[in-house]
């Protein structure tokens, strides 16, 4: 699958790799299109034992370039960008086999040290640091000004038809350090049911697939009997119809990649907490709270706005400055 960008800068040809993960290939994609690419999406699937062992050990022999069923076969492009624990070990085998060719890059900690890709991003709150680490607050994401300027002047008329002010409820799931039992369940409904009465606010609510099933239905059963919207999972996604239309978002605690994509709207986001917590994320929480991006939920809506935090520009910047003859 090939996308081509409309540029009038030289194109680079660019490889997404990863296992197939929507929230590591969206991000990959991101700084692909940030680079004005034609960007293939290259998936991987190593079989046990290497999944198991990566990024720790070798890859699956079967996806080694020149192997019938590799994914990598010539010609090299100019740029790899990969992300997630199965598929970051590839870069450095695809920087080989290119000849020293292709400029890789890895979205996130690697865990297996800065030489494993020519450049590395990290969000603020992971501890890696080098000469070729690149840090910034949040996450590179799609969401892009230009693309929420365009969608928030074509919102589709079940979003136009929806009282103001218009709220994205973003609703994570359970997670290794997050959790969503019943009672903050029942929590997280009577805040949005106190928001949409007190408020008088239409709701825009999407889940994920880590959603608990009860909240799930809970929260389609609200939406349906209120006027509100809900996001079956079916069809087109309309997050990104969502946080453009959207006078304040509020997101659930456990995804920081939620809360960064929120971050780019400019828009006030108010944060629920499940229980559980993570040194990392209460990091970047306690850095967006800082920079008064973030509020706390249940609580008032906040209306005050801030300059758009998207650190996608800045990483395919950085990938420019960093590749040999700035291709």
């Amino acid at each position: 699958m090939t996308e081509a960008s409309t540029s009038s800068r030289r194109s680079l040809t660019c490889w997404v790799v990863t296992d197939g993960k929507a929230g590591d290939e969206g991000q990959c994609i991101g700084v692909a299109q940030a680079l004005h690419s034609d960007y293939a999406l290259k998936h991987v699937s190593p079989r046990p034992p290497f999944s198991w062992w990566l990024p720790f050990g070798p890859i699956d022999p079967r996806e080694r370039p020149g192997s019938v069923n590799s994914p990598f076969q010539p010609p090299w492009p100019d740029v790899a960008i990969a992300s997630g624990r199965r598929a970051v070990r590839y870069l450095k085998v695809i920087k080989q086999a290119s000849r020293e060719h292709t400029f890789t890059v890895c979205l996130k900690d690697p865990r297996i040290g800065t030489k494993t890709a020519d450049l590395i991003w990290v969000p603020a709150h992971d501890p890696l640091r080098g000469l070729n680490v690149l840090v910034t607050p949040t996450a590179p994401h799609r969401f892009t000004a230009e693309n929420l300027k365009t969608l928030r002047t074509s919102a589709p008329p079940e979003i136009a038809a929806l009282k103001a002010p218009r709220v994205a409820v973003l609703v994570g799931g359970d997670s290794r350090h997050h959790q969503f039992p019943l009672e903050v369940q029942r929590a997280l409904l009577e805040a949005l049911t106190r928001l949409g009465a007190l408020e008088n606010a239409g709701l825009m609510i999407t889940t994920s697939r880590r959603t608990p099933p009860a909240l799930h239905t809970a929260l389609a059963q609200f939406a349906h009997e209120n006027g509100h919207l809900f996001w079956d999972g079916t069809g087109t996604n309309p997050l990104p119809h969502y946080l453009a239309s959207a006078d304040a978002i509020v997101a659930t605690a456990d995804s920081t990649n939620m809360i960064g994509e929120a971050a780019a709207t400019g828009k006030p986001i108010h944060v629920f907490h499940p229980t559980g917590a993570h040194p990392k994320i209460d990091r970047f929480l306690g850095t967006l709270r800082d920079l008064g991006v973030i509020h706390p939920f249940p609580g008032p809506i906040k209306t005050t706005t801030y300059d758009p935090m998207d650190s996608t520009p800045l990483i395919a910047a950085a990938i420019r400055t960093a590749m040999p003859g700035k291709r």
